[in-house]
């Protein structure tokens, strides 16, 4: 069973699974050891994924690279660490290219494999928190009425509350009503905060734009 928080070495040489194993037990790492690609996959699941595969690109089976494609499909959030001989560096080149955060040349230093690891764990550990966050300001930003919505996004392209009133037929006063409430909802302190916001909103893979009515045809009540 995979350990959270673990370190998966994969490679069809028992000696450098050992090897890899004690090296990485004795920098603070859990380590599951798999001789095989496909004996890694067999046991890979959602509960039990490892921080950071480390496999060598030429195995019997299942190659590092079909690894790589795999985990990319299944689990694209587990970062991938190839181990390569010099003739195949070309190989991890494209690799990398499609992916796989690092290659490490044979024969390598510890001290390269570990900084290695630790960025891809680091890395990771980076994007999941930033698409936490992504997923929190969407569920704000799909809280608001399609009203709060078009302030918004008026607001977010410079224009001002009287040329937001303008453009959507109501009272400056009600402008600055519903982008109190946007500015609330969304937590920015301020507008360059709600700039921001959208600005990440709109370069996320998340879809936060809820289908709004033109401007002007939803009432002017005060329902916010």
């Amino acid at each position: 069973m995979i350990m959270q928080a673990a370190v998966a070495v994969v490679d069809d040489d028992e000696a450098v699974r050992d090897s890899l194993s004690m090296m990485l037990s004795n920098h603070g790492f859990g380590v599951c050891s798999f001789p095989s690609a496909d004996a890694f996959m067999a046991v890979i699941g959602a509960d039990n994924l490892p921080s950071c595969v480390v496999c060598d690109i030429r195995m019997p089976g299942m190659s590092g690279l079909e690894l790589q494609h795999d985990l990319k499909k299944k689990w694209p959030m587990v970062p991938l660490v190839l181990i390569t001989g010099h003739g195949d560096v070309s190989m991890a080149v494209n690799a990398l290219k499609a992916g796989a955060h690092d290659f490490v040349e044979k024969p390598f230093s510890p001290d390269r494999l570990i900084d290695s690891i630790k960025s891809a764990i680091d890395q990771t550990e980076h994007k999941r928190n930033q698409d936490q966050e992504i997923v929190r300001l969407s569920a704000r930003i799909n809280e608001l009425s399609d009203r709060q919505r078009q302030v918004m996004d008026l607001a977010v392209k410079g224009l001002s509350n009287k040329e937001i009133a303008l453009s959507l037929k109501i009272s400056p006063r009600t402008v600055e009503t519903y982008r109190a409430w946007v500015m609330e909802k969304t937590g920015a302190r301020n507008i360059a905060d709600l700039v921001r916001i959208a600005i990440r909103l709109e370069e996320s893979d998340f879809s936060t734009r809820p289908r709004l009515r033109s401007a002007g045809t939803v009432e002017d009540d005060q329902s916010l």
